[in-house]
């Protein structure tokens, strides 16, 4: 197996056994078993399992920045950038129940904390929907709420949506998603 093909390995297995497993149930030596190299080559790429999980979680946030940049309106008012964002979103995580379960645990975790601690915190370290907020607010589109709370009533629906459409209570289609982002919009639109 070559290099890039072992780190690929490496990602994917962590990827699936944290989605099936959680982060306990994830110890190197399954990841490397189910990677198919031996326990110690996953050290020559990465550090640490805390490296390994954050290289993860980048590798997804990559493939789901590059959904979003997909026909982005770019331009466009914040509505249409957020209901854009907002669908993308939803088809994203429902497209691939395996790194939404991922995305879930890491965000409900000592990780996911630090990485929303300097996303709000860090003004240094902002990304383009971290950006359409703070514009929104800015113009005054949304209420005046601290970016969290924002970020909670704006995404905190869509993924409790995706959770019931992965497990099969709710069958979305395009208009349910579109009325769902809608409704979400109308949380924090002023």
């Amino acid at each position: 197996m070559e290099k890039a093909d072992k780190r690929c390995a490496i990602v994917r297995a962590t990827l699936d056994l944290v989605a099936e497993q959680g982060f306990h149930g994830a110890p190197m030596a399954l990841v490397a078993e189910r990677a198919g190299v031996a326990a110690g080559t996953i050290y020559r790429y990465f550090e640490s399992k805390d490296v390994l999980i954050n290289e993860v979680f980048l590798y997804l946030e990559e493939r789901f920045f590059a959904a979003v940049m997909e026909h982005y309106p770019e331009g466009a008012p914040v509505r249409e950038r957020f209901l854009h964002i907002g669908g993308v979103l939803v088809r994203y995580c429902i497209g691939a129940p395996l790194e939404f379960r991922f995305l879930e645990q890491f965000h409900n975790s000592p990780y996911g904390v630090a990485h929303c601690r300097e996303k709000f915190f860090n003004k240094d370290n902002r990304d383009l929907i971290t950006e359409l907020f703070g514009e929104a607010l800015d113009s005054g589109i949304v209420k005046d709420l601290p970016l969290p709370v924002l970020f909670g009533l704006a995404f905190g629906p869509l993924l409790d949506i995706c959770r019931d459409h992965i497990l099969h209570f709710i069958e979305l289609d395009d208009e349910l998603i579109s009325r769902c982002v809608e409704a979400c919009w109308d949380a924090i639109r002023r």
